[in-house]
């Protein structure tokens, strides 16, 4: 090659790394302080606790502190924002406490602690303790689901009832989010510290427009308030790595959930897009007495798209649960023939 043309090669290889820089700086956001984030995001009534391994828990403790205690968990990129449609609901009856898991919401934890499903699940077994809370119902909306089974698993004591709400569970080697190109960019562990600092709003719009039957719901506010969260300090980085081990989780097996004995309902989208609604019939194939109940026109985000819907029928179950009920129904659910599936949840009466 002669000079003339290595000067060329050169100076086209400069233009693009200096063009890559250039759009490199144009994207980038800074990470922005937990304070900060607290002072913007915090609800009224938020409240923390220090749990072993250094995590700083952020929760909210609502409804009525006498009934019965339900405890919900967020799915990925989520916080404990998703429940306000069920706490609203709910606690008129229920004690309704949700967390934000570690990597999440407000919640602090050190960069090196072990992000999974099962140290996860130790977390809400170590708030559990720290609260004293004995016997209570768990509910989880996908990743927490995953959570939420994987603790009932472990601690089947303390488990009066388990909800799962389009649950994670089962391998999904194709998801949207897996196809996303950011994503698929940070499997690669050389690109992660380069796009761990870049704006992510697109592709967090783009995972909650699939994420409901009805992508209109997902304005600008509802991206803006995940987009900042998703910004606290080292946030990035461990939902970059998560993404990038989804497929090395411990997945759900028909052998290992046979052997759950705690009353579960499972409740799905008809239309949900990130986690189909087949896995919902595996998952009630799988534990004994389980009993599932599908929307028709609600996506991945249920307890949001069909509030009023899927509140009421937790309320029933979780009714069904209380000594005088239980006493008539044998502590489990029969499992119907065929899933339910419920009328058109933009109809449905909230209660």
């Amino acid at each position: 090659m002669g000079k003339l043309a290595l000067k060329i090669v050169a100076g086209v290889v400069g233009l693009v790394a200096v063009l890559l820089a250039g759009s490199w700086l144009v994207l980038r956001r800074a990470d922005i302080p937990y304070d900060t984030l607290q002072a913007r995001w915090a609800a009224e009534g938020s409240r923390y606790i220090d749990l072993p391994g250094g995590v700083h828990l952020h929760y909210l403790d609502q409804g009525d502190p006498k009934g019965q205690t339900l405890v919900l968990l967020h799915g990925f990129a989520m916080s404990t924002d998703t429940w306000k449609p069920w706490a609203k609901r709910l606690g008129r009856d229920f004690h309704v406490v949700s967390l934000d898991l570690p990597g999440f919401g407000l919640t602090r934890a050190p960069s090196d602690w072990p992000y999974s499903y099962q140290a996860m699940a130790g977390v809400v077994d170590a708030f559990a303790k720290a609260r004293h809370l004995d016997r209570f119902s768990i509910a989880g909306s996908s990743m927490g689901g995953g959570v939420a089974w994987r603790y009932a698993l472990n601690h089947p004591e303390r488990v009066r009832g388990l909800i799962l709400v389009d649950s994670a569970g089962w391998p999904e080697p194709d998801s949207p989010v897996q196809r996303d190109p950011l994503v698929r960019a940070g499997e690669a562990p050389a690109l992660r510290p380069i796009l761990t600092n870049l704006d992510n709003s697109a592709t967090l719009r783009r995972g909650f427009e699939a994420s409901f039957a009805d992508p209109s719901r997902v304005d600008a506010a509802y991206v803006s308030r995940y987009a900042e969260l998703s910004r606290a300090p080292g946030r990035r980085t461990v939902w970059l790595n998560l993404l990038a081990s989804w497929n090395d989780q411990d997945f759900a097996t028909p052998e290992r959930l046979a052997e759950l004995r705690t009353p579960t309902l499972i409740l799905w989208g008809g239309k949900d897009r990130l986690v189909p609604l087949d896995d919902g019939r595996r998952f009630v194939a799988a534990i004994p007495g389980s009993r599932l109940i599908v929307y028709p026109n609600a996506g991945h985000m249920l307890q949001e798209e069909a509030a009023g819907a899927s509140a009421a029928d937790v309320a029933a179950f979780l009714h069904g649960l209380e000594p005088a009920a239980a006493k008539k129904i044998g502590l489990i659910l029969p499992a119907p023939a065929q899933p339910e599936t419920k009328p058109d949840p933009s109809q449905a009466v909230f209660y």
